[in-house]
């Protein structure tokens, strides 16, 4: 049996020589090296274990190309992932772009949802598969919301406009919370159709509303001490224990952790924001060189993972197929829900039009891991084959979007940026 010291031997072992090897020779992203590599890994594992014929040995190998990701994410550490990407955003740019990043927060993540959900039940009804309206708008609202990390540590390195920067990072930061509250929603469907009596409008109410309320609670309780310290260590403490508290209790009454998580995030920002505002800026570099660290090693952790179950995932009956029509309907779907709200954001950012604007942000919608825990987290709601298509589609929408839109997003911004420069000239 694996011990925690082990996993954290491989996993870091894995982080090292990767970045290593990368920093010295491929030279890509560092979250797509990770990814990449892991999956080649993965892929060699799965060779190995086809051929080695002792029990104990295989045993060993499966555990290593299948971490748990759930109880890594759901059970551990998504609360602090989501309180180190939303705690940067300042309150003076939001203000500034409220409306593009609340517009693409809320609308695109709903139309996206529901343009995934009925492409998908289309292409469920073409390859006669056994899955309802209800499953596929819940599949929907598992692959709508884009990813903080991606969006922050992949896309912001080739140079984007400060404005378009934003925009990409404020919506990926607040659409976790919509597509947790649509999956809620759209989850209580799928349970309402096996059980007579379910009011899916209740639970939402608990889930959206509840989060609010401990997430707001905890962190003006919290921050009263932060503000009142000037211990750099203690005051990591308290942040640290605001996030596990708040993501605790909403365990503990039904809530969803992963909201208020993001409003912890929020609005300690805000409360950061005013501080300076009035007494001038505060001193907590070392404060947010801490959270930047974590930040990184979890989601270096987390791309690991993801890559070394990729191979696994894929072995899944009908997941291959349903694969690429499940990638084809997440772009269309991107595409399609950003366009329709450019419509209500009124002036782009940085003078961009409709189509280019479109293109950047479909391209630039990046998946991540909050993805696949929230279609772990079906298993008890469907059948064991709608299960593993969801999850064998949903590996292949984050698979995609990191690596092959990762690397050519870049070409694709470059292809926007010439035609708007020539059409200047």
């Amino acid at each position: 049996m694996m011990n925690f010291l082990t996993y954290a031997v491989i996993l870091l072992g894995l982080i090292v020589v990767i970045g290593f090897i990368n920093e010295k020779s491929s030279k890509l992203t560092y979250e797509i090296a990770l990814m990449l590599f892991s999956v080649v890994i993965g892929g060699l594992l799965t060779v190995v274990y086809a051929l080695v014929k002792n029990q104990e040995v295989r045993s060993v190998i499966d555990t290593i190309r299948v971490f748990n990701l759930e109880d890594f994410l759901m059970k551990g550490v998504l609360c602090f992932m989501l309180f180190a990407g939303s705690f940067r955003m300042r309150l003076s740019d939001f203000k500034r772009l409220a409306r593009p990043i609340g517009v693409l927060a809320f609308l695109a993540t709903f139309l996206g949802a529901v343009f995934y959900g009925g492409l998908f039940f289309l292409a469920a009804r073409l390859f006669n598969l056994p899955f309802s309206l209800p499953m596929c708008l819940m599949f929907g609202s598992i692959v709508a919301p884009t990813d903080p990390i991606a969006a922050t540590s992949i896309l912001n390195k080739f140079g984007l406009p400060k404005d378009i920067s934003f925009v990409l990072e404020g919506e990926s930061l607040l659409n976790d919370g919509v597509g947790v509250a649509l999956f809620v929603c759209f989850s209580n469907m799928v349970k309402a159709e096996q059980s007579a009596g379910s009011n899916f409008f209740v639970v939402m109410a608990r889930e959206l509303l509840g989060a609010i309320l401990i997430g707001t609670a905890v962190t003006a309780l919290c921050y009263l001490l932060f503000k009142f310290t000037k211990d750099c260590r203690r005051r990591i403490f308290i942040s640290l224990f605001m996030v596990a508290l708040a993501y605790s209790l909403c365990e503990i009454f039904d809530c969803s952790g992963a909201i208020a998580s993001v409003v912890c995030g929020a609005l300690f920002a805000t409360f950061r924001g005013k501080e300076e505002y009035l007494h001038g800026k505060m001193d907590l570099e070392d404060f947010d060189s801490f959270w930047e660290t974590i930040d990184n090693l979890l989601n270096s952790i987390l791309y690991v993972i993801l890559g070394l179950s990729f191979v696994k995932i894929l072995q899944m009956h009908h997941v291959i197929i349903m694969s690429l029509v499940a990638i084809l309907c997440n772009t269309l779907g991107r595409g399609g829900s950003v366009f329709a709200s450019t419509f209500l954001i009124g002036k782009l950012p940085d003078n961009y039009n409709r189509g280019n604007f479109t293109t950047l942000f479909t391209w630039g919608g990046l998946k991540g891991g909050l993805c696949i825990a929230l279609a772990m987290s079906t298993a008890p709601m469907v059948s064991a084959t709608v299960y593993h298509i969801i999850l064998g589609c949903t590996y292949a929408i984050v698979f995609f979007t990191t690596i092959i839109q990762g690397l050519s997003v870049k070409k694709v911004y470059d292809g926007i940026t010439k035609r708007m420069e020539a059409k200047k000239a």
